[in-house]
C-alpha cells in the first residue's frame, strides 16, 4: 500500500491529446486541423502545464491522415513553438499496420502509442436507440510485436494503451522474450463502450496489474474524464485531458482550447497537494534519452 505522503511527492506527468481522429469543428470549434493549428494547440497545452502532447494526424479538411507528409509538418509546427515532448498514435481501424507506424520509424517522437489488445469500439445514442460508430479495432499479439519491435529499433518510447483490465498482461510475453524492458509506460483508457467501464475501483485494479516500477496514466472519455483524473490523482497516476477525449471543462462549458482543459487539470493536481512535472522532470520519469 503506498503512503499518502509518497503519492503527494510525485510530479504529475499532464498530457494533452491535442485534436484525435473522429471530432470535427461542428462538435467542437476548437478542434486543430491544419499542422500549424495543431502546434499553436501544442503551445497552449505547454504553456498551461503539459510536458506531454498526444496527436493525431488531420488533414487541412479534417478528415484523418496517416501520411509521413502531414505527421512531419505537425512535429515541425510543434517544435519550433515549444519544448513539449510529442506523443505520435499508431490507433486505426481498418488501415495496414505497416502504415500504422511509418511515421513512428521515420520521425521518430519520443512516445509512440501502442495498443494493448483487440476490441470491439463503439459509440451508442441512447436517444436514437442505435450505435454512432460501431468497429471492431484489431490489435493481435502479432500485430503488437510488430509496433513493439519497430518502436524498440527507432529509440521511441512505447506508451502502452490498455482499453480493459485483460490488456495489461498483454505486454507479459514481450517483456519474457526479452523485446522491451522497463521501466514500463501504460496508458488507461476508460468509458470507452466495448472496454472498462470508467471507474475509480476499475483504476485501481488496473493500476494493481501493471509489473512493479511501471508508470501510469488514466484516460477518461468524455464527460467521466474529471472523475478519473481526481481518481488518478489521488491513487498517485500521471493524467491526460485534451479535445480528443472530452470537450468540456465544466458541465455545459466547452473548453476554448486545449489550454483551458490542462489548467483545470493542472489545477486539481496542485489542489490535491501534487504538482505537474516539467518536460524535463518527465523525460527523467519516463526513462526518454537525451
Amino acid at each position: 500500500m503506498t503512503e499518502p505522503e509518497s503519492i503527494l511527492a510525485r510530479k504529475v506527468i499532464v498530457t494533452c491529446a491535442l485534436t484525435g481522429v473522429a471530432a470535427t469543428r461542428k462538435q467542437c470549434p476548437a478542434i486543430p486541423y491544419t499542422p500549424a493549428e495543431i502546434g499553436e494547440e501544442a503551445r497552449r497545452a505547454y504553456e498551461a502545464g503539459a510536458s506531454v502532447v498526444h496527436i493525431h494526424a488531420r488533414e487541412d479538411d479534417g478528415s484523418p491522415s496517416h501520411r509521413v507528409e502531414v505527421y512531419g509538418e505537425i512535429m515541425k509546427e510543434v517544435r519550433k513553438r515549444s519544448p513539449v515532448l510529442i506523443n505520435f498514435s499508431t490507433g486505426a481501424v481498418e488501415v495496414p499496420k505497416e502504415e500504422r507506424v511509418r511515421h513512428i520509424t521515420e520521425l521518430r517522437p519520443e512516445i509512440g502509442a501502442l495498443n494493448m489488445g483487440s476490441m470491439n469500439y463503439a459509440k451508442y445514442n441512447s436517444t436514437k436507440k442505435g450505435f454512432v460508430f460501431n468497429w471492431v479495432f484489431e490489435n493481435s499479439f502479432d500485430t503488437i510485436q510488430f509496433f513493439l519491435d519497430a518502436m524498440v529499433k527507432s529509440g521511441v518510447k512505447p506508451e502502452l494503451e490498455c482499453f480493459d483490465v485483460g490488456h495489461c498482461y498483454n505486454i507479459r510475453p514481450f517483456l519474457d522474450m526479452g523485446l522491451v524492458k522497463g521501466p514500463l509506460q501504460f496508458s488507461f483508457i476508460m468509458g470507452v463502450l466495448g472496454g472498462v467501464p470508467a471507474t475509480a475501483k476499475n483504476l485501481a485494479a488496473m493500476a494493481e496489474q501493471i509489473p512493479e516500477g511501471s508508470i501510469w496514466e488514466v484516460i477518461g472519455i468524455s464527460h467521466v474524464q474529471w472523475l478519473m483524473i481526481a481518481s488518478a490523482l489521488a491513487l498517485g497516476g500521471n493524467i491526460r485531458v485534451g479535445l480528443e477525449d472530452n470537450f468540456y471543462v465544466a458541465p455545459n462549458v466547452m473548453a476554448k482550447s486545449n489550454g483551458d482543459l490542462v489548467e483545470k487539470a493542472v489545477r486539481m493536481a496542485r489542489d490535491t497537494g501534487r504538482e505537474p512535472a516539467t518536460v524535463e522532470e518527465a523525460k527523467s520519469l519516463l526513462s526518454l534519452a537525451g
